[in-house]
């Protein structure tokens, strides 16, 4: 499948993404003309959302390319009116994936930037310790997380998660895939922090629904970065690895783990695409994968069946059909996760259009528009594919893939339906004050 781009070449793009940035890095704001764009004369004030960056720390990785489909998407948007005729202006703050850092870049985005949302964490820890701090702003907060926190209604009305899936959803959509087709006997590798928890806790049951069961737990710290002290703790009788680990040992912890096993006699192996997000398969010491298992939301590698709209999103934010970048094919996109970035601000400005938003002073409308939305169709504005939205619980659920590694490429070997990640809701946020 070919994709002919407008007139602007990549490298006039690129030029124009490094403007957008700006010398600092810190602010954004994306140029428009009103005569190319269609914004009204006069309406020119910008609709300032604050984007809660992980440019430094061990999410520093995902950062860098949560900025640059944010910048990408910000972009278009503007070029083709704004939101209620306004240019969007994008704000950057580093909270350097800490959950301290991220409550102090909540009250500046509030305070000192005056921006009308926040948007855009993926750590767990770091959406846990910045929400009530925008509860009590009252500032929106448009997370591009993965963990239960947000549906599990232990934050507030303020915090939504509606352009990317939960860990409780993905989970329970691929448990019988895994049950009946890798094994039954689960040894857990996670995170020790919330984002592994909810796959300790989902997974355990979601595999025991299905005659399967956890023979063993073992928590890592997400900053370890050495694993080899872990593995004789996997019991022999292990039928399936399942490894989910985030943070800048990631490589090393995959190339122990082959070094530990080799490719004799080993468990079937199924890993979240966290553990190698932004990483080349083809890297040297990775051949044991040949043959593992991955979840994907969005396929790193364009499938035979790509669409339309996933070729337009990485046109759009300069990747590959190998999710590279077109600049350097050594730079691997987050491809599963960058998604929600572009997804979430479109969602963010279909709220604002609902509700004729227009400065802070509709806040309120703007959550109890985003809380009567229902879903989004596959489109351009959502190339990760459909999804149905809960307002009840601020919560969307999607599609999942499982993919095969092959040739250290990920072929999609199964995908769920949205059906398969529903679950009952345990919460209402509608019910709480605004």
């Amino acid at each position: 499948m070919s994709y002919t781009p407008d007139k602007m070449t990549d490298k006039d793009k690129r030029k124009s993404l490094r403007k957008l940035a700006g010398a600092a890095g810190i602010a954004m704001t994306a140029q428009f003309s009103p005569a190319l764009t269609g914004h009204v004369l006069g309406s020119d004030r910008p609709i300032k959302v604050g984007m809660q960056l992980h440019r430094t720390g061990i999410g520093a990785s995902y950062g860098r390319w949560y900025e640059r489909v944010a910048v990408a998407t910000v972009k278009l948007i503007n070029e083709e009116g704004g939101i209620n005729g306004r240019p969007v202006e994008l704000v950057i703050e580093d909270d350097g994936t800490d959950p301290r850092r991220g409550a102090e870049v909540i009250e500046k985005f509030a305070t000192q930037h005056k921006t009308d949302v926040a948007y855009g964490t993926l750590f767990s820890h770091v959406v846990i310790g910045s929400s009530p701090r925008a509860g009590e702003l009252k500032l929106p907060y448009y997370v591009v997380s993965e963990g239960y926190h947000v549906a599990s209604g232990s934050l507030n009305r303020y915090v939504f998660q509606p352009g990317i899936t939960d860990v409780r959803s993905q989970i329970a959509s691929m448990a019988p895939w895994i049950a009946t087709n890798l094994g039954k006997k689960i040894t857990m590798i996670f995170p020790d922090y919330a984002f592994g928890h909810d796959h300790r806790n989902y997974f355990s049951i979601a595999i025991a629904e299905q005659g399967g069961k956890v023979l063993e737990m073992i928590p890592v710290p997400p900053t370890e970065s050495s694993f080899t002290r872990y593995f004789p703790r996997i019991p022999r009788e292990t039928e399936v690895l399942y490894h989910v680990l985030v943070g800048p040992g990631v490589l090393t912890f995959v190339k122990e783990m082959g070094q530990f096993f080799g490719t004799r006699d080993r468990p079937r192996i199924f890993g979240y695409i966290d553990s190698l997000e932004a990483v080349d398969f083809a890297t040297p010491q990775l051949e044991f994968l040949q043959g593992t298992h991955f979840w994907e939301a969005f396929p790193r590698y364009a499938q035979p069946d790509q669409t339309r709209h996933d070729q337009y999103f990485r046109h759009q934010v300069g990747v590959d059909q190998n999710g590279a970048s077109v600049s350097d094919s050594r730079d691997i996109s987050a491809y599963s996760h960058m998604f929600g970035c572009w997804e979430t601000l479109f969602i963010i400005k279909q709220a604002m259009e609902t509700c004729g938003y227009s400065g802070p002073e509709d806040r309120q409308a703007l959550i109890e528009a985003t809380e009567s939305l229902t879903g989004f169709a596959e489109s351009r504005n959502h190339p990760q594919g459909s999804k149905v939205f809960n307002g009840k619980i601020h919560q969307c659920f999607g599609i999942q893939h499982i993919s095969r590694v092959e040739d250290s490429r990920l072929k999609v070997v199964h995908t769920t339906s949205i059906e398969d990640g529903l679950y009952e809701p345990e919460a209402d946020y509608t019910q709480m004050a605004l």
